[in-house]
């Protein structure tokens, strides 16, 4: 029996989840180089990644990968 449904998802869709995948390996990255450099004692490299600026920077492309994926979603239910 064949259906009108596909399991092919827009251009969009797929460019919002390999941006969230890349987003998510970059934040596990910085996790990863705190933990190493409390543990050697390296208080420049600590202090570089808990500045302000960064997180801002960060929060600014989860808001951008949150858009993309609320206008993929609203273009998948227009269509």
């Amino acid at each position: 029996m064949k259906t009108n449904l596909t399991d092919e998802h827009n251009f969009l869709f797929k460019w919002a989840c390999k941006g969230l995948k890349f987003f998510l390996l970059t934040l596990l990255g910085f996790a990863i180089a705190y933990v190493i450099s409390k543990v050697f004692g390296v208080s420049t490299i600590v202090q570089m990644l808990l500045h302000p600026s960064v997180w801002e920077f960060f929060f600014r492309i989860a808001v951008f990968i949150f858009c993309l994926f609320a206008i993929a979603i609203i273009y998948e239910s227009a269509r």
